[in-house]
């Protein structure tokens, strides 16, 4: 997560640290001197994120395909460069960074309640200042580079060490990312994607030598210089009193600098006086209030230790063994052909959470655009945890007496203070017969296993009564069917114009392109919409996790939202359906589209009333629209789609939607 201040520092401190590169330049270098290895660089994925989603719409649920076709061009872009690209996601959030993951993610708590509270005022979406990324952009974005064809990593612990020790192992040309600890490791240059003008292949490499040279360092003072202001290991709480006395000391003192600079520039003048070895990096830690805890320094230090390498502050004998330190024998998983299937997936990003539930029972998910203020709709991480719970049942086996392990969970929903993980009970889906061991579902073959995999997955979302009609369905509708039904019966709140507005979204998004949505325009922005579309995105991620955890009965590549999902589209559908347009405006005039509609409407309604789940119509007007004028506005809209009205379902077999088309009737 880098240290505070340094970047910046680097950028107006030292200049001379911050050199423009033209990266085709350093790839033709590269190929003179190893004509047998292609140039690559390697990608910290998470700290480019936020510079790749550049769509104009980010409120609404997220602008899918036109991100993935960004993609595609950045990819592009160095391909023709003759450079190739490894992405590294981070896998895991480390027992002790999860302090710090709390703070961010209660402050981003802040940062979307204001952004809610702008929509409501201002019915429009906030401008860039205010901007954060779409819920679940990091792991679409891990899905979507393996969809095209990319080097994609998902790391088993901090992705910043595996990122620093791929680029110095394979001899990158550099690592493209925006982290001021790749300035502290000792890895290939480190290039920033802030700067990364795409068109020109050019951007700033920080040069941690010229950082050096300015504050009178040696590339092995860096580790301890990063300790001593504050990182991950080391909390800037325990130094005060330390930047305290070397600000007291330093020559450096600036008046026109601020005080994080003039301490960085004291902190460095005193480790420059102080002997590179072990006894004073222990005459450091004597000195500092560490509290019982007299080693922070040594780990601290050590974290930057890559393979092989070695530091004066650190006994000889000593090597960094980060990279083994996931053990199986205290994995919740014993079975070590399951485990060791589950953790090749999980680093090939083939998979999603499975990894981190059997190897430690502990997953975590961060922010969603959620409004706190809206007491109708449970936070997302409320709504999928019973089909967690079937989840973690799926992948967990019971103990004697039945028993599961429990699982902890990090969810943040409005209310969860994040004091300590909330420990669930796996839950037993049902299914007929009980469910299907793990090892079947992963590892057997045939029409028999591929029918249980299916129906398990039905069944974490109370669907395996509706085999049958899903899988007449194309994949991607039938994946969205699946989580659209389980959010009806979930949700009481959401209402047939709900419904509606999600079933014209899937049927109207299908052969858009993304230059016709990015042409989209809104009038306004609903803070409902934006809500629903972000619950529904994070409903994706628990399909993904479901189809992991059963053995893959759909392609992940069904499950993305580029398929399915777009966030103005959405926005559109939700206000037409709530303003009561006709279903001729809500399907955009495509007649084709009429059967189709009903069919998933009466599919769904169906699902739900199996479950005593009645949809009825709630219409919200466009949020000014009030009483009598409201109800007049929604007559039309209720003459096309009557309150909690259930047409027969006919499977027609037929359509873009259906597989195999049949004659009608044949089922």
């Amino acid at each position: 997560m880098g240290i505070k201040g340094l970047q910046g520092f680097v950028a107006r401190v030292c200049p001379e640290a911050c050199r423009t590169v033209d990266l085709r330049e350093m790839a033709e270098k590269h190929r003179i001197d190893h004509p047998d290895f292609p140039p690559v660089i390697v990608v910290d994925a998470m700290s480019c994120v936020r510079y790749w989603y550049t769509p104009e719409s980010w409120v609404c649920g997220g602008q899918w395909r036109e991100y993935l076709a960004i993609l595609e061009d950045f990819i592009k872009a160095f391909m023709a460069a003759g450079i190739k690209l490894v992405f590294y996601f981070d896998g895991v959030v480390e027992e002790k960074k999860r302090d710090e993951w709390i703070k961010r993610r209660l402050q981003n708590n802040k940062e979307i309640a204001r952004i809610f509270q702008f929509i409501k005022t201002h019915r429009k979406q906030p401008g860039r200042g205010m901007f954060v990324v779409p819920s679940a952009l990091p792991t679409f974005t891990r899905f979507a580079l393996k969809s095209l064809g990319q080097k994609t990593v998902c790391t088993l612990q901090e992705a910043d060490f595996e990122v620093a020790a791929y680029g110095l192992q394979h001899d990158c040309i550099g690592i493209l990312g925006q982290d001021s600890d790749y300035l502290i490791y000792n890895t290939c240059p480190y290039f920033s994607i802030e700067k990364l003008r795409l068109d020109r292949l050019v951007t700033v490499m920080y040069s941690r030598e010229d950082l050096c040279r300015a504050l009178g360092l040696s590339l092995t003072h860096l580790p301890l210089f990063a300790c001593l202001l504050g990182n991950d290991v080391v909390p800037e709480s325990l130094l005060e009193g330390f930047w305290r006395k070397c600000l007291v000391t330093s020559p450096h003192k600036n008046n026109s600098y601020n005080r994080r600079t003039n301490i960085l520039l004291a902190v460095a003048n005193y480790i420059s006086k102080v002997p590179c070895s072990y006894s004073s990096l222990k005459h450091l830690e004597e000195m500092l209030p560490l509290g019982s805890d007299k080693t922070l320094l040594y780990r601290g230090v050590e974290t930057y230790l890559l393979p092989g390498q070695q530091s004066p502050w650190i006994p000889p004998n000593v090597t960094n063994c980060q990279m083994f330190s996931l053990q199986q024998q205290t994995a919740m998983c014993q079975d070590k052909e399951i485990f060791q299937l589950a953790k090749e997936q999980h680093i090939q990003s083939e998979n999603y959470t499975i990894f981190n539930i059997l190897s430690n029972g502990e997953i975590e998910c961060s922010n969603s655009l959620e409004d706190e203020c809206d007491t109708e709709i449970p936070g997302q991480a409320l709504i999928y945890r019973p089909a967690r719970q079937h989840i973690y049942s799926v992948l967990l086996e019971s103990g004697q007496g039945g028993a599961y392990p429990l699982v902890k969970e990090w969810f943040v929903y409005f209310g969860n203070p994040l004091q300590q993980p909330e420990l669930i009970q796996p839950v037993q889906p049902s299914i007929p017969g009980g469910t299907p061991n793990l090892k079947t579902l992963w590892f057997a073959k045939g029409p028999d296993v591929e029918k249980q995999r299916y129906s398990t997955f039905l069944a974490c979302f109370h669907l395996q009564d509706r085999m049958e009609e899903l899988q007449a369905l194309e994949a991607p509708v039938a994946a969205f069917c699946c989580l659209l039904a389980y959010l009806m019966m979930q949700v009481s709140s959401l209402s047939l114009e709900d419904l509606n507005a999600f079933l014209a979204l899937v049927l109207c998004l299908k052969g858009k392109s993304a230059a016709q949505l990015a042409g989209l325009q809104l009038a306004q922005v609903d803070s409902r919409g934006v809500h629903l579309g972000a619950v529904f995105v994070r409903g994706l991620t628990t399909l993904l996790m479901a189809n992991s955890a059963c053995g893959f009965p759909f392609r992940m590549d069904d499950l993305m939202p580029w398929e399915v999902f777009d966030g103005k589209l959405f926005q559109e559908k939700y206000q037409q359906s709530h303003q009561g347009c006709s279903l001729e405006e809500l399907l955009e005039g495509n007649k084709s589209l009429y059967t189709p509609f009903q069919n998933l409407k009466s599919f769904i309604c169906k699902a739900c009333m199996a479950k005593k789940r009645t949809i009825q119509s709630r219409p919200r007007g466009n949020g000014f629209i009030t009483g009598t004028q409201q109800r007049e506005f929604n007559r039309r809209f209720q003459q096309t789609h009557r309150s909690s009205f259930v047409p027969p379902y006919h499977n027609q077999m037929r359509g873009f939607l259906w597989r195999n088309p049949q004659p009608q009737g044949k089922k």
